[in-house]
């Protein structure tokens, strides 16, 4: 215990007597500062590792830290093609470097012990080297002591090991958890956010968020890394919570010219898995991307710029890619080739040529894929129309084979996937008792994958064979208990969720909707402002009506609007616009939502809020500032500039929206005064559509001949003014009599131009003092909620449109057509007689 005071009483004693010998004692450090001024001037890695041979013997603990520095800063000044991290890690002196370093570790400070670590992952040493395994055991032992900057780093090691669930990884969540009130670094929390998403509890997702947004205000958070690491945690809790992603996205933008091809690419995707449409962001992304075309001169660069690119590109730019890829497609490898047929399906390529090379591309690599890569490989050849009988042989040989040796039901479930994506699907003992034997682990979303594929595979035999085996009912019944008992055991809503939020599907639908209704509405009191816009979006994807359910998420709304984002008010009221459903306080309930929206009205996605416009006014809800910023000359510009970055369907179905926003606002609210402008748009529309008549329709047709008099008092799949599609139409004057049109072409297809003439005219004008239009429209199954014969939104829509546009209308509902009452000719006739004629007529 006397040790240290009476050797640091020898060395004053030294001191006093020998004032020469001290100054010598000082010039080690002088040394060490020497050497380390001249490790952090080498401009290579060979400079560096001569120090270190020359100096092996007298390396101190700061000087190792420095020879790691510099190595690590000199690869990071080069590009990832001039990268030499093998050679350096497999030079003789990194060895020694090594070797030293191992037996200095006790002596090492919390920030060079960490900081090496780093340092030796990424000049790829193993995670199973004795230095990497004796820093990470070091670093074990002084966690607690930490600083939140070195504790953020070792959390990023411990995850480049993937040991994102390790006890290790625990401890640095409970330790964040401790400490969060006193953590003011935003760059450190961000990473560990990052790094120990996979283990917190939702309490604690909701306090650094909080946090996060606290931390935003106070800090500088102009950081794009910053950024990009809030954005990621999002994505790993799955939590789409604007606020911060619109504060992270202003980021973006302002830093535009930082951004490189890979977080740019990185940056999209995030954006996407979380449902996060930022035009702005889209736009500047395809700027930047756009200008580093001429710059891609080898496959790594080109393939990152085709798949960032590509799904956004213009005809022009996508030409270039197409041109340069072709030209490299020999070159790529397995992960590119794949990265590049994912962007082609995203894109809807129709490039035939390149399709073939890229598919030849991955064909040459496909022994080396992973089960999920596979099933995305078969799903992209599937969209894009590819066939190749020697390429699906192969992919069938090859899920198989994975499926005979698995047993993680995620795995199973995803290689019977893409087994019944192949042409001529089927399954044999070995592959029906794999499924059966993980069916009790699987969640809802791997029990609707396997079903889905067994529904498949029962339509091809049935279609193809004409006969169901017993083995394919038996394993579809054993689907429908395991997915009705995982519903009926659920008793938390957030756990779930968690299942429900991509499930769809006939399967789902028809075996367990009813079910999922039912225990939503069980556990509906956890509806709360947090997940009430994933629970409506939900709701409207499955066309039932729930009151209770829709009713609930009506009340959260208005008791929490304050805490609700604007951009989450487009799901909110979706189901309530596609199940034509009024909720009480109706109104407050309605204005609540716009309130929110009217500051975000210049700053949402204009296609958002074209939808929006359209969910509202099937509801028969006009608010005039929403439909004013709409139908403007500059918003109607913007969104031109961001149709012409969209997917085609996309596209397609945003022009076709705002046709019918235009056409509701136009007929039921003149006093705006909007104009209808969508006259070219429908003639595009009309010459294109080729859609012939069902069964039904044409059974109903040829009866309305027989009760009007013939075919020319009747017309047939006929066009309203302002677009509306019209089953039947016929004109009945002051006496109920039928009139006949004339000399037309009683096709039972669509007759061309035939009232584009009288296209914006009341249809009452012309007629006979008295007449009337009469329009007959057959209701589907399409046309009602599914639980109930309650009419949807959008048929509802059109039953007023058409009285204000003078037709007197007359619905015939599938289930009254298809009844028993009406099982007969004549009971049809009869039936057809009355709602045209009134009752008792004949």
């Amino acid at each position: 215990m006397y040790f240290f005071p009476r050797l640091w009483l020898s060395m004053f004693h030294v001191r006093a007597l020998c004032p020469f010998s001290w100054k010598v004692f000082q010039f080690r450090p002088l040394s060490c500062d020497s050497l380390i001024t001249q490790i952090n001037n080498c401009t290579n890695e060979e400079k560096v590792f001569d120090l270190i041979e020359r100096n092996k013997a007298t390396l101190s603990e700061k000087q190792v830290r420095c020879a790691f520095n510099t190595l690590w800063q000199l690869q990071k000044q080069k590009t990832s093609l001039l990268k030499n991290l093998e050679t350096v890690r497999d030079h003789p002196q990194f060895l020694t470097l090594h070797n030293l370093t191992r037996n200095q570790i006790t002596s090492m400070n919390d920030d060079t012990l960490v900081n090496v670590l780093y340092i030796t992952q990424q000049l790829t040493v193993e995670a199973h080297d004795p230095l990497v395994e004796a820093l990470v055991t070091e670093a074990w032992k002084r966690l607690e002591r930490f600083d939140i900057d070195v504790l953020s780093t070792f959390s990023t090691c411990l995850a480049n090991q993937h040991l994102y669930c390790s006890p290790l990884m625990g401890k640095i969540a409970d330790i964040v958890n401790r400490n969060l009130e006193t953590i003011q670094d935003l760059r450190s929390l961000s990473v560990l956010m990052v790094n120990i998403s996979s283990l917190i509890s939702r309490c604690f997702q909701e306090q650094l968020v909080n946090k996060t947004e606290l931390l935003f205000d106070t800090t500088d958070s102009s950081k794009v890394n910053i950024a990009r690491s809030i954005v990621q945690f999002l994505r790993n809790i799955k939590y789409s919570y604007y606020p911060l992603l619109d504060r992270c996205n202003e980021v973006f933008l302002s830093s535009g010219s930082q951004l490189d091809v890979d977080a740019i690419s990185k940056i999209l995707n995030l954006y996407k898995l979380l449902q996060f449409h930022s035009f702005e962001f889209i736009t500047m992304a395809k700027q930047r991307l756009t200008e580093m075309i001429p710059l891609s001169e080898h496959p790594a660069h080109l393939v990152k710029l085709f798949v960032a690119l590509g799904p956004v590109a213009g005809p022009e730019e996508k030409e270039r890619l197409n041109s340069s890829l072709l030209l490299m497609s020999e070159e790529l490898s397995r992960q590119q080739a794949l990265a590049v047929l994912e962007a082609m399906e995203a894109m809807e390529s129709r490039n035939s040529h390149l399709i073939k090379k890229i598919a030849s591309a991955v064909q040459k690599h496909l022994d080396y894929y992973k089960p999920i890569e596979l099933l995305k490989i078969t799903q992209a050849l599937i969209f894009l129309q590819f066939h190749s009988k020697e390429l699906f042989v192969k992919l069938r040989e090859l899920l198989f084979s994975y499926l005979k040796v698995s047993v993680i039901p995620h795995e199973i479930s995803i290689l019977v996937c893409a087994i019944f994506m192949l042409p001529s699907p089927h399954l044999d003992e070995m592959g029906v008792s794999r499924i059966e034997a993980v069916l009790p682990q699987c969640c809802l979303n791997e029990l609707n994958d396997c079903a889905t594929s067994v529904l498949r595979w029962i339509q091809y035999d049935h279609r193809c064979l004409g006969s169901i085996t017993g083995k394919q009912l038996k394993l579809l019944q054993n689907l429908d208990h395991f997915g009705l008992q995982r519903l009926q055991q659920s008793n938390n809503l957030s756990l779930l969720w968690e299942e429900l939020r991509s499930l769809k599907g006939d399967w789902f639908h028809e075996s367990l909707l009813e079910e999922t209704v039912a225990t939503l509405q069980r556990l509906m009191d956890e509806i709360n402002y947090i997940n009430v816009a994933g629970i409506a979006s939900f709701i409207s994807r499955t066309n039932y009506l729930s009151p209770l359910l829709l009713d609930r998420i009506a009340s959260v709304v208005v008791q929490h609007i304050e805490k609700i984002h604007p951009f989450s008010i487009l799901a909110i009221i979706l189901p309530f616009s596609i199940l034509n459903y009024d909720p009480p306080q109706r109104d407050k309930f309605f204005g609540m939502c716009m309130q929110s929206l009217s500051s975000y009205l210049g700053t949402l996605d204009p296609l958002v809020l074209v939808f929006l416009g359209f969910s509202l006014a099937t509801l028969e809800y006009f608010p005039e500032d929403l439909l004013k910023t709409i139908f403007n000359i500059r918003f109607l510009a913007r969104l031109d500039s961001q149709l012409k970055i969209l997917p085609s369907s996309l596209r397609s179905r945003v022009q076709f929206r705002l046709m019918e926003l235009n056409r509701a606002v136009y007929l039921e609210c003149p006093e705006f005064q909007i104009p209808w402008f969508h006259d070219r748009f429908c003639q595009q529309l009309y010459n294109k559509d080729g859609s012939s008549m069902n069964g039904a329709q044409q059974e109903i047709y040829k009866m309305l001949a027989d009760i009007l008099g013939g075919i020319n008092c009747v017309k047939a799949s006929v066009f309203s003014p302002y677009f509306h599609t019209l089953d039947f139409e016929c004109i009945l004057d002051k006496r109920k009599r039928p009139l006949p049109y004339g000399n037309q072409n009683t096709s039972l297809r669509k007759l061309p131009g035939m009232y584009w003439e009288l296209n914006t005219q009341i249809v009452g004008s012309g007629l006979p003092a008295g007449a009337e239009r009469i329009a007959l429209e057959f209701l589907d199954s399409r046309a009602f909620c599914r639980n109930i014969p309650h009419l949807k939104g959008k048929s509802a829509m059109k039953k007023r449109h058409l009285e204000i546009l003078g037709y007197h209308v007359i619905q015939i509902p599938h289930f009254e057509w298809n009844s028993m009452a009406l099982s007969t000719k004549d009971a049809r006739m009869n039936y057809l007689r009355e709602h045209i004629f009134g009752e008792g007529k004949s």
